[in-house]
């Protein structure tokens, strides 16, 4: 990550402010911060789950939705991956197969937007927002800003269509 470049929009400028911290935060550190932010002892600062920021409650009707989608687009789950489908990364990575091909279902604007409206467009502004504020992040509040700079340009580009 430290090799990111970027510019002077607030994705590119979010992109320069990683790489700044990346080059200079220890591996180390930076598990221990993902740890408190998203492990904890009982439970981390933040929970990075759409069902929990949709309904306050994991493991709920849009992991349900989710998974239903999942199947109908012939996606299936990694099974060495033990946290549910509705994680932020997960899902950012579906996105992301969903736009390059990599996954045998259609890739085209429109399918795209909906796994983005669907899955996305409801709640992952706020969670990297609420990433940036967190009180124990550190190496990870730059990783908000460009989650929240990337979602923004997402929905900017959908709304296009």
């Amino acid at each position: 990550m430290a090799s990111l470049q970027g510019d002077a929009t607030p994705l590119g400028s979010a992109s320069k402010n990683l790489a700044a911290l990346a080059e200079r935060t220890a591996l180390n550190d930076a598990e221990r911060e993902y740890n408190s932010l998203f492990v904890g002892l009982g439970r981390g600062e933040l929970l990075p789950y759409a069902s929990y920021y949709l309904t306050g409650f994991l493991n709920e009707k849009p992991l349900a939705d989710l998974r239903s989608d999942l199947m109908a687009r012939g996606i299936k789950a990694n099974a060495n991956v033990k946290e549910p489908e509705d994680h932020i990364g997960t899902l950012c990575e579906i996105m992301a197969g969903i736009i390059t091909g990599e996954f045998a279902c259609d890739s085209d604007l429109p399918s795209q937007k909906a796994f983005f409206d669907a899955h996305l467009a409801k709640w992952a502004a706020l969670f990297f927002t609420d990433l940036e504020k967190a009180q124990t992040a550190i190496f990870y509040t730059p990783v908000g800003t460009l989650g929240r700079a990337f979602m923004a340009v997402e929905a900017e580009g959908f709304a296009i269509q």
